[in-house]
């Protein structure tokens, strides 16, 4: 290589000395020589724009998928253009399953199928959908496909049972294995699934408690929860409920090649409370925000939730002529108690200010909170304060924990509402009107809407026609199931 150089710095010198013979010096003819030869170096690299059309082409993945219930999306950076289609898990590959556990990340968890740092980070550095990877969560699962030669052809990271990542290997380049510009890298899919949804209804009537009658009705725990927070602005669940209360509903369950997978929303709902009808149905409005209402459109959120905590158990009501436990004396109590766990969160009871955030032998920690200008909310007896003075709050913003504090008798939330600086009884007190669903979603809502009210009256009344018309050699069924 160096002998051709320097027979190619000769020819080129020998053209400048004919060409210039006598009009230049020899060191000038040698800087021209050298000039000339950077030139034409130059000239035959590529340029910039044309290497970086060579080695860097987006392509976006589209595939057609046969199944109604997949969604798939997928951007990808390779190292040319080409038409990808719609990959699936290799069933000829050997596949190894490892559940992430907690502390893990890929470099735990690749020796642990025989794989190495080179196979994360080929993994890693092949494309920009490999991020998901960074943020895995325990239980979560990866399968590995190896080839016959062991080596790893796929890679499925399953976040969820609707959610999942396919990483595929592909050469890069038509080398042979042996040469040392020889590399694995992959391309990602990101497959999401659509489950099947499928409407439930349920009805229970309560006989001893909510959480008792919704099991009875094969209600799910985590729907019960949300049912009482629909009706929450109505209904204090803690201090209200009584035997013979009943509530109905229809929901989402959400199946996947016929396997039930979870729940998804209330769609309509009643609740019935010593004899008064609450009713609830969900609508998401033009700009994708769901909310509840009632069927003539009012939100079922307020000003204010009756009950500042999710609800338990209530150890004292609101009254006036209740002798002090600690005291022994007739003191007045104008507020509500509310006895549960220590460091149930607490929640303010609507948006607001702290206008007190403190401590005193009395009440203990306590916070006060401060609702435009005739409204306050008092709380006392917290084990933890999660807000201070002067500061903006919002509904059911943590506001700090249940605990003993001061004088108490043991854990739980004493809770007073005043109006205009007088205490009234948070249970039965007057509250601001909720707000009517804007007039310009007025027909749309009723158009989504009513169809919904009217699927939980057809089953109520089906349910009602059931427990009148008992079958032979059998009672009429509890509305309990």
């Amino acid at each position: 290589m160096s002998q051709a150089k320097y027979t190619n710095r000769s020819h080129t010198s020998s053209f400048w000395q004919r060409l210039l013979p006598h009009q230049l010096p020899k060191i000038h003819v040698v800087a021209m020589t050298s000039i000339a030869i950077m030139i034409a170096i130059i000239a035959a690299l590529p340029s910039k724009e044309a290497s970086a059309k060579r080695n860097e082409a987006q392509i976006t993945l589209n595939f057609i998928d046969d199944s109604p219930q997949a969604t798939l999306l997928a951007t990808e950076e390779t190292s040319e253009v080409a038409t990808v289609k719609k990959v699936e898990p290799d069933t000829n590959l050997v596949w190894k399953h490892q559940t992430v556990k907690s502390g893990d990340n890929l470099s735990t968890i690749f020796p642990r199928v025989s794989l190495g740092a080179g196979d994360v980070h080929a993994l890693m550095s092949s494309t920009t959908l490999s991020k998901p990877l960074v943020d895995m969560r325990p239980g979560q699962e990866i399968q590995f496909g190896f080839n016959n030669q062991g080596e790893l052809a796929q890679l499925k990271y399953v976040k969820t049972k609707l959610e999942s990542y396919l990483y595929t290997r592909i050469e890069s380049d038509t080398s042979t294995k042996n040469t040392p510009e020889y590399s694995s890298k992959y391309i990602g899919e990101h497959i999401i699934l659509e489950p099947e949804i499928m409407t439930t209804y349920r009805e229970s009537t309560i006989k001893d408690s909510l959480f008792l009658a919704a099991e009875r009705a094969q209600l799910p725990h985590g729907l019960i929860m949300e049912l009482a927070n629909i009706f929450g602005w109505d209904v204090d669940f803690a201090l209200d409920i009584r035997k013979g209360d009943r509530f109905a509903l229809t929901y989402e369950e959400k199946f996947l090649n016929g396997e039930k997978i979870g729940n998804g929303n209330i769609l309509s709902a009643e609740f019935v409370n010593q004899g008064k009808s609450f009713k609830a149905v969900r609508y998401e409005d033009s700009k994708g925000l769901a909310n509840y209402y009632t069927p003539e459109g009012y939100s079922m959120r307020k000003a204010f939730l009756r009950a500042p905590l999710d609800f338990t158990r209530i150890s004292s009501n609101y009254n006036l002529r209740r002798k002090h436990p600690i005291h022994k004396k007739i003191r007045a109590h104008r507020g509500v108690d509310y006895a549960a766990p220590r460091g149930t969160p607490i929640f303010s009871a609507g948006d607001g200010k702290v206008i007190a955030s403190g401590y005193s032998k009395a009440n203990g920690n306590y916070v006060f909170i401060q609702h435009g200008q005739r409204f306050t909310t008092k709380y006392l007896h917290l084990h933890k304060r999660k807000v201070k003075r002067g500061q903006s709050v919002k509904q059911r913003q943590v506001i700090g924990t249940l605990g003993s504090t001061g004088y108490a008798t043991g854990p739980h939330l004493h809770y007073e509402f005043l109006v205009n600086g007088v205490h009234r009884n948070p249970r039965t007190v007057s509250l601001p009107q909720a707000k009517p669903i804007n007039k310009k979603e007025l027909s749309r809502f009723e158009e989504h809407t009513q169809p919904l009210m009217a699927l939980l009256t057809q089953y109520q009344g089906a349910s009602q026609l059931a427990l009148a018309s008992p079958t032979p050699n059998t009672s009429a069924k509890s509305s309990d199931n």
